[in-house]
C-alpha cells in the first residue's frame, strides 16, 4: 500500500473536514491508504485540539509515508502555531534528507473569504520545499475552482468556515478536495 499521510491541525472541526475529504480522494486511488494525523496542543492552550479524533502525529509517520497533506485554520495570514511548532522539530528529518522527492499539498480554513487562505497555503509550503518535498497544487482541469464563490485555489483545498463557524464544506470546497487527495495518492503511487 502506498500510505499517504494527511496532517492537519483543527481547533473548530473545519480543516478536519477538509482532511477527511482528501482522505476520501486519496482512497479512491487503487493501492492507496490514508493515515490520518493531528498535531499536540501548545502548553498554553490545552484546549485547542480536539479530545476526539486522530492520534497526534510522530516523526515516525513522515518517515513511513509516501506523501504528505499539510492542512491548518489560518492564524493571521499564516499556519497555526501548533502545527508550525511540530514543523520547527524536524530539523534532524531534514539533515537526513528524509522526505526529499516526497510529493505534497496544503489545506486551511478561514472564517471569511479574504482571510488569507492563500497566504496561509503559500506559508505552509516553504517547510515542505526546504524538505525537498515535491510541492503540488490543484490545476484548474478541476472545474471547481473557476465556478466556486466560498473556498478553494490552485494552490491547495480550502474552506470559509464563517465568522461563526457555522459553514458546512460547500460542493465546490468537497470536490477540491478530494481533488488534491487523488492527485496527491495518483503521484506518489507512481513515484512508489
Amino acid at each position: 500500500m502506498t500510505d499517504i499521510l494527511i496532517l492537519y491541525y483543527s481547533r473548530h472541526g473545519h480543516t478536519a473536514a477538509l482532511a477527511d475529504e482528501l482522505r476520501h480522494g486519496v482512497i479512491a486511488v487503487p493501492g492507496c491508504s490514508a493515515r490520518m494525523r493531528t498535531v499536540a496542543a501548545l502548553a498554553h492552550r490545552p484546549d485547542s485540539v480536539p479530545v476526539s479524533g486522530p492520534p497526534n502525529v510522530s516523526k515516525d509517520d513522515l518517515r513511513e509515508c509516501a506523501g504528505l497533506a499539510l492542512g491548518s485554520p489560518t492564524r493571521f495570514g499564516n499556519m497555526a502555531a501548533p502545527l508550525k511548532a511540530f514543523l520547527d522539530e524536524t530539523s534532524d528529518l531534514w539533515l537526513s534528507g528524509t522526505l526529499i522527492g516526497k510529493p505534497a499539498c496544503v489545506f486551511t480554513s478561514t472564517s471569511s473569504l479574504h482571510g488569507g487562505q492563500e497566504s496561509t497555503l503559500l506559508s505552509m509550503m516553504l517547510p515542505l520545499l526546504h524538505h525537498g518535498m515535491l510541492v503540488m497544487g490543484v490545476p484548474y482541469s478541476e472545474a471547481a475552482l473557476l465556478d466556486t464563490r466560498s473556498g478553494g485555489t490552485p494552490y491547495g483545498a480550502s474552506h470559509v468556515a464563517g465568522v461563526d463557524n457555522s459553514n458546512a464544506l460547500s460542493e465546490h470546497e468537497k470536490r477540491v478536495a478530494r481533488t488534491l487527495g487523488k492527485r496527491l495518492a495518483e503521484t506518489a503511487s507512481r513515484l512508489a
